[in-house]
């Protein structure tokens, strides 16, 4: 028996799912096509640039063109340090002003990612904005204003520009991604419409079946009456129409 309910219950919900098949075709779409139309035609692209920084401590007491093991382990550690200090008010007020924007320092900082290449002395900043020229022009002189500045903060002086950031290098924004954003939309939908066929039928309250009668009235069904299909009920009109004839004949004989 409890085999039998669970195929009943299954088979419910295959019914259910058919019976509003395009509701959920059509809702689908929507959220795809609204996804779409915010993806393609709202949201602004964003590029990105890179500029590669290679931090090393200085070299006194070592062999001009010699690294320890300790200072690749000492730098390592203070990779971290480095991330802090290049977003650090010290270093942004700088960049703001050399790029003419001195009042949003806060808002540059917010553009700027910076990271450490993983094991390696070698430091990431990525910048984004919607202009390309304008992503690799922050993320370059975020670069030189630390190479810069790291000498008298940190008492660094062997910081090298490993690769500097090029517009001509960007081929594509990072930001919006369509693909992500019309899959996402796409299962958001799906979801959202079978919900709404499951809550629909809950709330569907009517008998359409025998089955119904007999699952929620609780009572046995002795009988049915089944549907005059059109063909037959035109020959019944028909069959009608021919004994009036017939009766009127009758009386006017």
């Amino acid at each position: 028996m409890p085999q039998q309910e669970e195929t009943m219950n299954v088979r419910e919900v295959v019914t259910t799912l058919r019976k509003r098949f395009w509701m959920i075709v059509l809702v689908t779409l929507f959220f795809v096509a609204t996804s779409a139309g915010i993806t393609y035609l709202i949201m602004t692209p964003v590029y990105q640039a890179k500029s590669e920084l290679l931090v090393n401590k200085s070299q006194e007491g070592n062999k001009p063109g010699t690294i320890s093991r300790n200072d690749i382990e000492s730098n390592l550690q203070l990779i971290e340090t480095y991330s802090v200090v290049m977003k650090s008010p010290r270093v942004m007020d700088k960049v703001a002003q050399k790029m003419g924007e001195p009042n949003r320092t806060s808002a540059l900082t917010g553009q700027i990612n910076v990271s450490a290449v993983k094991d390696s002395q070698v430091i990431s900043i990525e910048a984004k904005d919607p202009d390309k020229q304008r992503a690799a022009k922050l993320a370059n002189t975020v670069a030189q204003t630390f190479q810069q500045e790291i000498v008298t903060i940190m008492n660094v002086d062997n910081v090298q520009i490993l690769t500097q950031a090029k517009a001509e290098a960007i081929k594509a924004p990072v930001q919006p991604k369509p693909a992500v954003n019309l899959a996402v939309a796409f299962v958001i939908g799906l979801i959202f419409s079978v919900a709404c066929t499951f809550l629909l039928e809950y709330l569907d309250n009517t008998l359409k079946t025998e089955e119904d009668i007999e699952h929620h009235l609780n009572v046995p069904v002795i009988g049915s009456i089944a549907v005059i299909e059109s063909d037959e009920k035109t020959s019944v009109h028909s069959l009608e129409e021919k004994q009036t004839h017939v009766a009127a004949a009758g009386e006017n004989s």
